[in-house]
């Protein structure tokens, strides 16, 4: 009998470089109407001699890696004591290691003490993803998100209070023709409550087996087309206040502009680089 294939490992674009170790498999929500990643995955933890097995063959050829990134979808989803055995061991198979990241839904942040938090940080996660995807309470629920926009600004202050960075998602377009005000909105107030380390844009791709794209065959949801999309990065970029600098990307492939820069200081350019392929500054969206 032929063993079953390995899913595919997800990772951020900054993890390109970095040791991926798998410590758990697919997502245990995994129930994001707009998410295709993990949807074939039944959800499981590896066991630790998995995991210590993949490291030390690692260290064998890797020895002086600096960069690992815990997959998959939400690795803090695992009990603090069993992510401090994994970084302690990681430090002492890889001694030039500098930093350890993973992804991590809100409500697995939300979880953790601050106590947790801080023993993570000093044991070596330097950074968590998280996906904001929406900050409208209508459209998390829409999505099956599992939180809402209070629970996801409390988990996003809370990795920045224990001193880790925080790299955050943003979905364009992810409310449709019919939520694209509230969105926009909700999600810049959210952003400016966080005020993350870094913020990341990428615009609905309707994915084949997922319920959204089903919904929008049965003409349940409206996406958005690129224009729409531009005009509602423009509302979200117009209304976020930031106090710290936040260093913004809009480079997914899916998104109909590339963006970078450092928010607050490059708003105004970055304003300006999405004003310049709309009509005119004058006309606003047709949906809003």
């Amino acid at each position: 009998m032929m063993a079953s294939k390995e899913p595919s490992i997800f990772r951020p674009p900054g993890e390109a470089n970095s040791f991926l170790l798998r410590v758990t498999q697919g997502c245990s929500h995994n129930q994001c109407t707009f998410c295709s990643m993990y949807r074939q995955v039944r959800f499981r933890v590896r066991s630790w001699t998995e995991v210590e097995k993949e490291i030390i063959q690692t260290a064998l050829h890797h020895p002086f890696l600096r960069r690992v990134f815990l997959a998959d979808g939400n690795a803090l989803v695992l009990g603090t004591a069993k992510l401090l055995n994994i970084i302690n061991t990681l430090h002492r198979h890889f001694p030039k290691l500098s930093r350890v990241t993973c992804y991590a839904a809100p409500g697995d942040i939300l979880k953790k003490s601050p106590q947790e938090l801080d023993a993570l940080k000093q044991a070596g996660l330097r950074m968590i993803y998280m996906g904001i995807e929406s900050g409208d309470d209508g459209v998390l629920a829409a999505v099956n998100k599992g939180i809402t926009s209070d629970g996801i600004i409390t988990a996003g202050q809370k990795v920045l209070q224990a001193g880790m960075k925080l790299s955050t998602m943003v979905i364009l377009g992810l409310g449709g023709r019919e939520k694209s005000r509230v969105h926009a909105a909700n999600t810049a107030q959210v952003i400016s409550l966080i005020n993350p380390t870094m913020l990341n844009f990428l615009t609905l791709t309707l994915y084949d087996g997922t319920p959204l794209k089903e919904e929008a065959s049965k003409g349940n949801f409206q996406p958005l087309t690129p224009l729409e999309t531009l005009f509602e990065l423009k509302e979200i970029l117009e209304q976020v206040s930031l106090v710290r600098p936040c260093i913004l990307r809009s480079d997914h492939l899916s998104n109909p502009l590339p963006l970078a820069g450092i928010l607050p200081k490059d708003q105004k350019n970055l304003l300006q680089d999405v004003a310049s392929l709309l009509p005119t500054l004058q006309i606003r969206s047709p949906f809003l």
